[in-house]
């Protein structure tokens, strides 16, 4: 059966997932979540992090997650990513303050 709400977006888009959802998928306050567009529908699922012995699992998952991202880069500079993020930083904090 499949459950739908209506909620409003608030300040920024930020929305709240009903207590309903966040129970029924045993989502912490601390959870990543997954959002995709696809088409005009949003897609939002846990990013469940499995532990892999050694090192960071959370870091792993999120590197595979960016693996497409990295794929369709090809040849780009790792300073001019570097670059692009610090710019891409400074823009969103000059909006925020």
């Amino acid at each position: 059966m499949q459950k739908r709400r209506i909620v409003r977006q608030l300040r920024h888009g930020q929305m709240t997932i009903p207590k309903e959802f966040r129970e029924a998928l045993r989502l912490d306050p601390s959870d990543l979540l997954s959002v995709s567009l696809r088409g005009d529908r949003l897609e939002i699922e846990p990013v469940r992090v499995a532990s892999r012995g050694t090192g960071s699992p959370w870091a792993a998952r999120l590197y595979e997650l960016f693996a497409p991202a990295r794929e369709s880069l090809g040849a780009v500079r790792s300073e001019d990513i570097d670059q692009a993020i610090d710019d891409a930083v400074r823009e969103v904090r000059r909006g925020v303050r």
